[in-house]
Order: C-alpha cells, then sequence, then structure tokens
C-alpha cells in the first residue's frame, strides 16, 4: 500500500508545466526516486551521438547512449519496459518507451547497482513514463498553437499611416502579459486634406487574438470613412454603424483628433474613451474637456465634436486605459496620477513617451497600452502650410 501511495505522488508531481524540458526533468527526479541509482531521458529525435537529458543520480552509472538506441530500436516502442544489462557488467538497466498513443519521444533508462529491477518496478516506471509522455504531447501541441496564435497576431500589426510633415508624431504600444504581440489596443494617423491629419487610438473589448481581429476590422473601417474627410463625430458615427451591424463584433472605445496646423486646432470626439492630456511649454499637464458618447458598436450614436486650441508648444496625447488605470483604483484617480506627471521643456514627443511610460510604471502592464503624442511643427517664416 505504501508503494502504490508514493507512486500516486510521484505521478502528481510530473507535468506541472507545459514546458518539455521540465517534463523530462520530473519524470527522472520521480523515476530515480522510486527506483533508486540514476535515471535519464534518451531522446527519440536526437543523433547517434546525442546524450541524455534530465540525468539524476551519477550519470557515470548510465550505460552509453548509442547501445540505449540499439536496444530501442530492437524493441516496439509501444510494448513496454524491458530489464536488460550492459555486456561485461551486472549493473540492471530498465529502459521504459517514453511514448503514448502513435507518439514517441524517446526512453527512459533506470541503472543502479543492487537488486535486480522486478516486474513491478517495471510497471512503475512504464505509468510514469506513460503520464510524461502525455504532457510532453500537451506542451508540444501547446507550442504549436503558440506559434500559430504568434505569427497570425503578427500578420495582424497594421503599421499606422503617415502624418503630414508639419506633424511630429510618436507612438507606443505594449500589450499586457508576455505571450501577446498584438491586442485590442491601436494607434492610427490618416492624412486628411489641406495639411489636416486625423488621429485615432481605440481599446476593442477583452484581450488576445479575438480582440486582435476586431480591431484590425474597426481600423480597416476606419480608413475607409476617413477618405470622405467627414469631421470626428461623424467619423465615429459611421463607424458605430458599422460595427452595430455585424452581431459579433466586440465593442470599442475609440478616440478622434483632427488636427488643423494651419489654423493650431485640434477638433476632438470620443466614443466612451478617456480625454486626452496635453503638455505646455512649461512641462505641465491637463486634460481636455471631449463630450463623451456611447462605445461603438452599440448603435445608439449620439456623438460631438469639440475643437481645442493647439499651438506648437503644445503636446497632445491620445491613450488608451491601460496606461492610467491600476486595479482597484478610481479612474478619477488615475487620471490625476497622470496630470501630476512633469516633463521637460521643449522635450520632443518621443521623450514625452518614455517619461508617461516611466513615470505611470508600464513595464508590466495589467492591460494593454497605446499612446500617441503629436505636436504641431512650428513654421519658418515664409512657409506655407501643407496642404494635400
Amino acid at each position: 500500500m505504501s508503494r502504490l501511495v508514493a507512486l500516486r505522488s510521484s505521478m502528481s508531481r510530473i507535468g506541472t508545466t507545459l514546458n518539455e524540458a521540465a517534463t523530462c526533468g520530473e519524470l527522472t527526479r520521480e523515476a530515480a526516486r522510486q527506483m533508486g541509482g540514476a535515471a535519464a531521458v534518451l531522446r527519440e529525435e536526437g543523433e547517434a551521438s546525442t546524450p541524455y537529458t534530465a540525468v539524476r543520480g551519477d550519470p557515470a552509472m548510465l550505460p552509453g547512449a548509442s547501445w540505449v538506441r540499439a536496444k530501442a530500436r530492437q524493441t516496439e516502442p509501444r510494448a513496454g519496459g524491458h530489464v536488460t544489462s550492459v555486456p561485461g557488467s551486472a549493473q540492471p538497466v530498465l529502459c521504459v518507451p517514453l511514448a503514448t498513443g502513435n507518439d514517441s519521444y524517446g526512453t527512459l533508462v533506470c541503472t543502479r547497482r543492487t537488486p535486480p529491477f522486478t516486474r513491478l518496478d517495471t510497471d512503475v516506471c512504464i505509468l510514469l513514463a506513460e503520464r510524461a509522455a502525455s504532457h510532453i504531447r500537451q506542451a508540444r501541441e501547446h507550442e504549436q498553437v503558440s506559434g500559430l496564435i504568434a505569427r497570425l497576431q503578427s500578420a495582424l500589426r497594421v503599421e499606422p499611416g503617415r502624418p503630414h510633415p508639419n506633424l511630429d508624431v510618436a507612438m507606443r504600444y505594449r500589450p499586457a502579459g508576455q505571450s501577446a504581440l498584438v491586442g485590442g489596443d491601436w494607434c492610427e494617423t490618416i492624412r486628411l486634406h489641406f495639411g489636416r491629419t486625423l488621429l485615432v487610438v481605440g481599446d476593442v473589448m477583452g484581450h488576445g487574438l479575438e480582440a486582435a481581429v476586431d480591431m484590425t476590422a474597426y481600423r480597416s473601417a476606419l480608413r475607409y470613412t476617413a477618405s470622405a474627410d467627414l469631421p470626428p463625430h461623424r467619423v465615429l458615427r459611421q463607424l458605430d454603424d458599422i460595427a452595430s451591424s455585424e452581431p459579433d463584433r466586440r465593442p470599442a472605445t475609440c478616440l478622434i483628433a483632427r488636427i488643423d496646423p494651419a489654423r493650431e486646432q485640434v477638433a476632438l470626439a470620443s466614443a466612451g474613451h478617456l480625454p486626452p492630456a496635453v503638455v505646455d511649454t512649461h512641462g505641465r499637464t491637463s486634460l481636455f474637456a471631449v463630450p463623451v458618447g456611447p462605445p461603438l458598436g452599440t448603435g445608439l450614436g449620439g456623438y460631438r465634436s469639440h475643437t481645442h486650441r493647439l499651438d506648437p508648444s503644445q503636446t497632445l496625447v491620445l491613450f488608451t486605459d491601460g496606461l492610467v488605470e491600476r486595479r482597484g483604483e478610481d479612474i478619477d484617480q488615475s487620471l490625476h496620477r497622470l496630470t501630476e506627471l512633469s516633463f521637460a521643456t521643449a522635450a520632443s514627443p518621443e521623450q514625452v513617451l518614455d517619461t508617461l511610460l516611466t513615470g505611470l510604471g508600464t513595464d508590466h502592464p495589467e492591460d494593454d497600452v497605446a499612446v500617441l503624442a503629436a505636436r504641431i511643427r512650428a513654421r519658418t517664416h515664409g512657409t506655407e502650410p501643407t496642404r494635400h
């Protein structure tokens, strides 16, 4: 009974992660603990000279890898374990296929000086190896799916358009989590007529691949709608109409800023999004007032635009909520932390973003972060505003 309890405990300690190397290490650790002596894995896909992996115990006790490979080729991979000995040595060797179903990943090799391995020892190692093989298969499947998602995410990353040369723009994007390359947050710049540029940030509800797919759909609709050169609130209205007609489309918040450098103005409209910040010539930060309508995809409409003065000494900052929001913190408090930041005088948009991301601690964001900073370029004497 005590051997059965120990076996159950050993099996529970195998496959604690989706990491193949870690699983092999857990297998040999438990095999060495159950059998005594040394244990190691000889990989199926290795070359003839490939050494053992995940060695536990004294590696000098293990038989030569080439000899084990030759023995493995003579044995049906799923026939169970077999006990043998190295020629010229009385030391017993137990070889167990590391296999599940039709998949074979190598051989578990155990050896000890005494006593000889029993049938029960063989059965115990077979159970341990089967459990490890099952988790190795899951780890490889997870790796394949993760690789596919990474390639798809990379394909979904759409580079923003280029603003007019009369505008300096900087952007940053940081997805939440270490495995994601892109999520539902995005930035966009679109050239309009008469030297104006449309700046946009959006945030699709949710995270991961599904949010990224809907993010791409919103960006495509935006580029199509913006080509008509409509005011920001009418762009939001059309995006809302398009999104609400597709029942599977996730709602999204969105902030649109149309900058007119010739008039030194910015027209703003919001679909449930946080207001933009503006950094003045002294490095002080404040928030621009923007009339807020419902998120895109609700079909409710009701968007309005509001115009502010924006001169070349000011930097406009559009951002998604991942930049400021923190778990358990009121949004007003989060925005207050932003306005308390101080910036170097005459800082460039790139420097403004550096200070923002550092000051708000976004190295490991809880949510996706997209942020855009823009400043009108001061016109030199005699120059005319850029026209499309």
